[in-house]
């Protein structure tokens, strides 16, 4: 049978509680496609294998940092403890990395999670390489950090050690309060000028935060987190990612002015992006969870990219095209700039790195 596209799904079936995808998209890479049989969904319903759990598998990665080349993205290097998502989010442009493990966009993502459980081993292992230049090292590059299962594994808080200890800059990026269990470790990269945190906050509204991102913190919970970062020292920036046109757009005013009043010191934007299998799955999701609201968010989606669903040129695709994405940058500039959110994050300080010792292998003279 031909293969469906992405346009061809449809939402069908029952809402999963607590995921934010209820279907599984077509691997592009996959040579046969499942289609569901809705006649069966009742009896899979009734006998709860319609209600997938999550699974944690072992990852077996040589290596946990990436390094990055894209013009778009501000940092070179990106630690990854995770792959998947347990947050779930509707729209994540991370969603389509999993399939090149032989999983889908949709619930695979957020329901097969795989932990990289020698990332701290792998970690020190690459701070000390004998050509490395010390830069910073982005934490959540692509998946959460600090995701549910960080609570369980705590890679991030070992990655976070090794860092500690070797003087790595360190730059990190959740949605989740979790972080402020590492608040200790935190506070010390904070005085020596290695670390940045920065807090995406998408809405203010918990009904529309728990069914786009239905297993992060509450909005509360996050601005609670700038709050006591900040009053910790450690520098805060608040990032409105991703902006959807239509649904969140409004909230800008209101986002930047809770989280300057919370502590954060500068603010960041970056467009919806709608890449491979995650048209889908946010489609899905609109239609569910904002049905009277479909047409126009749609609508305006691809207005800002030129008539399209995505835009993936370099220089574009974290930044929407037209009127209406012009004003929308001029709305956070103006009130970026009113509740004093454009200050300049502090420089870090790269002359304390000094390579770790790892076990088994010879020390440094110097």
């Amino acid at each position: 049978m031909p293969k469906p596209t992405q346009t061809d799904i449809k939402a069908s079936g029952d809402t999963l509680h607590g995921r934010g995808s209820s279907i599984s998209p077509p691997n592009r890479f996959d040579k046969v496609i499942a289609v569901p049989d809705f006649e069966h969904d009742a009896i899979a319903e009734e006998d709860g294998r319609n209600r997938p759990e999550t699974r944690f598998l072992a990852d077996t990665s040589r290596s946990v940092v990436s390094e990055n080349d894209s013009p778009d993205i501000p940092f070179r290097y990106s630690l990854n403890p995770y792959r998947g998502c347990e947050h779930g989010c509707s729209y994540c442009y991370a969603r389509t990395s999993h399939e090149y493990l032989g999983h889908n966009a949709g619930i695979d993502f957020e329901t097969l999670i795989y932990v990289k459980q020698k990332a701290p081993q792998l970690f020190r292992l690459w701070l000390a390489r004998p050509k490395y230049e010390p830069a910073v090292v982005a934490f959540s590059g692509v998946t959460d950090c600090y995701q549910p299962a960080e609570r369980h594994f705590q890679l991030t808080r070992q990655c976070l050690e090794v860092a500690a200890v070797a003087g790595q800059p360190i730059s990190i990026v959740t949605k989740n309060a979790l972080v402020l269990r590492d608040i200790d470790i935190l506070r010390k990269l904070a005085t020596r000028r290695l670390v940045h945190v920065t807090l995406s906050v998408t809405s203010l509204d918990p009904e529309l935060a728990r069914s786009m991102e239905p297993r992060t913190s509450t909005p509360k919970a996050r601005l609670r987190a700038i709050e006591q970062l900040s009053a910790a020292g450690i520098p805060v920036r608040v990032s409105v990612a991703p902006v959807i046109p239509g649904l969140n757009d409004s909230e800008l005013p209101a986002i930047l002015m809770a989280s300057s009043e919370a502590g954060a010191i500068h603010a960041s934007l970056t467009m919806l992006r709608l890449p491979g299998s995650v048209l889908p799955v946010f489609r899905d999701w609109l239609a569910r969870h904002r049905p009277n609201q479909t047409s126009k968010v749609e609508a305006r989606i691809r207005d800002m990219r030129g008539g399209r669903w995505n835009e993936s040129r370099f220089g574009d695709r974290l930044r929407g095209l037209g009127l209406r994405a012009e004003q929308i940058q001029a709305t956070f500039q103006l009130f970026s700039k009113r509740y004093g959110l454009t200050n300049t994050m502090p420089a870090y300080d790269l002359s304390v790195f000094r390579p770790p010792v790892v076990p088994g292998g010879q020390k440094t003279l110097f």
